[in-house]
C-alpha cells in the first residue's frame, strides 16, 4: 500500500481543515518546501498537495507554487485542487506534477472527465470523491465541500465503467482531519463494488492500525496527514507499516 503524505496548501502555508470546513483550520509548517523534503527524506514515494484556495474559489490559485515543488524536490506529487479544464491539468503535469486530482467535476460533470482520462490516461489522472452520511446514502460534497451533489457516491462510480478510470480517492468528510479513524465499511463496500478501481483511503488516520485496516479491506493507498503533523507516528514507521 502506497501512504501519500500530505500537504494541504492555503495562502501558501501548510494548514489541515476539520470535517472539511474553512473555518476550521490549524496551521502548521510556514515553508511548504521545507515539509515535502522531509517527506521525500523519510522514504515517501509520493506525495499528496491540495491547493485549498482553489477548491474553495473553484479555479487554480496556488498550481505555481505546487508546480515550484514538483521542480524543486525528488518525489512524486498527486495534486489537485482548483483543476477545471484540460489546461489546468496540462500545466500540472508539464510542470512536473506525476498524477492530477480531479474532484467536483468528477461528479458534476463526468463528460468531461472520461475525455481528459482519455486524453492523459487514467495513470495521469485520479477521480476524488468526497461523501458525506445522508442516512444510509453517501452523497458526494462538490465545490470546496460547500454543496451536496444530486447523485450518491455509486451512481457517481457507474458512470465511470471498468477501464475508463484507474485511480479513486473518497474521503469521508465527517472523518477528515479528525483523527477518528477512516471509514473501513465504506472502504470495503467501495472495494466490494469496484475492485477495478485503486483506491486511496482519506480521511481520519490516526495510527498505525488504520493503515493496516485500510489495507485489509481493499486500499491500495492512504492518505495521511494530521497524525503526521502531530506526532502520533512518524512517516518511517508508517511506510514500514504500509510496506510489511
Amino acid at each position: 500500500m502506497i501512504v501519500y503524505p500530505a500537504i494541504d496548501l492555503r495562502d501558501g502555508v501548510c494548514v489541515r481543515l476539520m470535517h472539511g470546513r474553512f473555518d476550521a483550520v490549524t496551521r502548521y509548517d510556514e515553508e511548504p518546501a521545507a515539509r515535502l523534503a522531509a517527506f521525500a527524506a523519510a522514504g515517501a514515494d509520493w506525495a499528496h498537495i491540495v491547493d485549498l484556495d482553489g477548491a474553495e474559489a473553484g479555479r487554480a490559485v496556488q498550481h505555481g507554487l505546487i508546480g515550484e515543488l514538483a521542480a524543486a524536490i525528488d518525489i512524486r506529487i498527486q495534486s489537485g485542487g482548483g483543476v477545471r479544464s484540460s489546461d489546468d491539468i496540462q500545466s500540472l503535469l508539464d510542470a512536473g506534477v506525476s498524477r492530477v486530482v480531479i474532484g467536483s467535476l468528477a461528479v458534476s460533470d463526468p463528460g468531461a472527465v472520461a475525455d481528459w482520462l482519455e486524453r492523459f490516461g487514467p495513470d495521469r489522472i485520479t477521480l476524488a470523491i468526497d461523501v458525506r452520511a445522508d442516512g444510509d446514502r453517501w452523497v458526494p460534497s462538490l465545490k470546496g465541500w460547500t454543496q451536496a451533489a444530486e447523485v450518491d457516491l455509486w451512481a457517481a462510480l457507474d458512470r465511470y465503467p471498468p477501464g475508463s478510470a484507474k485511480h479513486l480517492l473518497v474521503t469521508d468528510v465527517g472523518r477528515d482531519g479528525a483523527l477518528t479513524g477512516p471509514n473501513l465499511d465504506l472502504l470495503a463496500q467501495i472495494h466490494q463494488r469496484r475492485p477495478d478501481l485503486w483506491l486511496q483511503a482519506s480521511g481520519g488516520v490516526a495510527d498505525l492500525t488504520d493503515l493496516t485496516g485500510a489495507r485489509s479491506v481493499g486500499a491500495s493507498g492512504a492518505i495521511v496527514g494530521r497524525a503526521l503533523y502531530e506526532g502520533r507516528f512518524t512517516l518511517e514507521q508508517a511506510l514500514e507499516t504500509a510496506w510489511s
